[in-house]
């Protein structure tokens, strides 16, 4: 008889057999500020973070979670449907409408849920264009909608084009795409994007979990930065809002949909008090102080031209996500443990994140980092590149300067 758990029995992560210590799920003892961690006895710089504005250990984020809590427990205990939710996650969802430049939005208890949330509306009616590199949850989404996906090759505009023209009018049309790259680290084409979706009426939902707090002139995001409308943004708020959650936001009509069809909203518990209560909180830091978008993005020009001048590449990115190619599963494997042996935290990406034979090592510095945290990764990457053979023994000549993507009205500080 066959047991359909025995494929567990026998399965041992390559991480494990390469270093000899598995490099997800990590335990950390303590967190210092978001910027270092605790692991079995020393203090390591944390770069594999996505908390840009560096705002969840932030006393004003954290009292507003406490408060929460305080004031009304630690959960609702079930479905917002059912059990109703507060005004709490109304307030939010109204800000967050705002700030996205929408009617309405929806917040739903993570980023992947709320990208879930989008196969609502999808069927087999419609076709979905997806960029190659988009976030895994946006294809669970169609996966589960039932509709026809058709991918096109990263920001290959001529090849999005060619597929909707080969589509004509036999079906609605969907665009999906990731506003911020989550492993390149570049931006979507979204002008040329929203253009082609114009001329061949198709919609387009861009997820902005990784633009929001960066780009745009108020942190708004991809679409702010472009000036370019979308019909729906969906978001993580475990980013720049240092919390845990999503949100879709788009006109009052679908928002209103997605809130009685939506099965990722509807049958799944609210999210936490605490959890909105920190995402208000760091909406309200965002806005008003955007000297926290200028460091992170300072840092990270200075930390991508840094690896540079050593040998080291981090194309296409030109934002705050910076992928050091390592090329090959056992040297990307190996590098991290080296890395973490000098006291640097990296996240390790290999398959099934990137196709075999990209593996990169993901590293983001946030404005919670100070400048000497800059140097000591840099000097850990020189050795440990050296070592490995990725960058020459002898620095580059010349390298191309990255220019990170800014608004016009943030100027860089370096």
């Amino acid at each position: 008889m066959l047991d359909a758990l025995e494929k567990c029995r026998a399965w041992t992560p390559e991480r494990l057999k390469i270093t000899g210590r598995d490099s997800y799920y990590l335990p950390f003892a303590d967190w210092y500020g978001g910027s270092e961690v605790f692991h079995k006895g020393r203090r390591l710089i944390m770069t594999a973070s996505h908390d840009y504005l560096g705002l969840a250990a932030d006393p004003r984020v954290r009292e507003a979670a406490a408060d929460a809590v305080h004031r009304f427990g630690t959960s609702l205990g079930g479905s917002r449907v059912v059990n109703g939710s507060l005004e709490l996650h109304e307030e939010l969802e109204r800000q967050l409408a705002l700030f996205l430049g929408h009617e309405a939005s929806l917040v739903l208890p993570s980023g992947f849920q709320a990208n879930l949330a989008l196969a609502s509306l999808l069927d087999e009616q419609t076709m979905v264009f997806s960029d190659l590199s988009n976030h895994v949850s946006l294809g669970e989404a169609v996966r589960l909608g039932g509709s026809s996906e058709y991918k096109y090759a990263h920001r290959n505009m001529g090849q999005l084009e060619r597929r909707l023209a080969r589509a004509g009018d036999r079906a609605a049309k969907i665009i999906l795409v990731d506003g911020l790259f989550s492993v390149d680290g570049d931006v979507c084409d979204l002008p040329v994007v929203t253009e082609l979706a114009r001329a061949y009426g198709a919609r387009v939902i861009v997820d902005s979990s990784h633009d929001l707090g960066v780009l745009g002139a108020t942190g708004a995001g991809v679409t702010e930065h472009y000036g370019v409308p979308v019909d729906l943004i969906t978001s993580a708020l475990s980013k720049s809002l240092a919390s845990v959650g999503g949100v879709v936001a788009g006109p009052a009509n679908v928002i209103r949909f997605l809130r009685h069809q939506a099965r990722a909203a509807m049958f799944t518990a609210a999210a936490a008090p605490s959890s909105v209560a920190a995402a208000l909180t760091a909406l309200d830091i965002l806005r008003s102080e955007p000297h926290r978008r200028t460091r992170v993005l300072d840092l990270a020009e200075r930390l991508h031209n840094g690896l540079r001048a050593l040998g080291f590449d981090t194309a296409p990115s030109t934002t705050p996500v910076v992928s050091v190619k390592v090329s090959g599963q056992e040297r990307c494997f190996r590098v991290w443990r080296l890395l973490c042996d000098a006291g640097v935290f990296t996240g390790p990406i290999a398959y099934p994140g990137v196709a075999k034979g990209r593996e990169v090592l993901r590293m983001t510095l946030t404005a919670a980092h100070s400048d000497e945290h800059l140097e000591r990764v840099l000097t850990a990457l020189e050795t440990v590149g050296r070592k490995e053979g990725i960058t020459p023994a002898r620095p580059p000549e010349t390298y191309d300067r990255v220019v990170m993507t800014r608004p016009p009205s943030v100027v860089a500080a370096v």
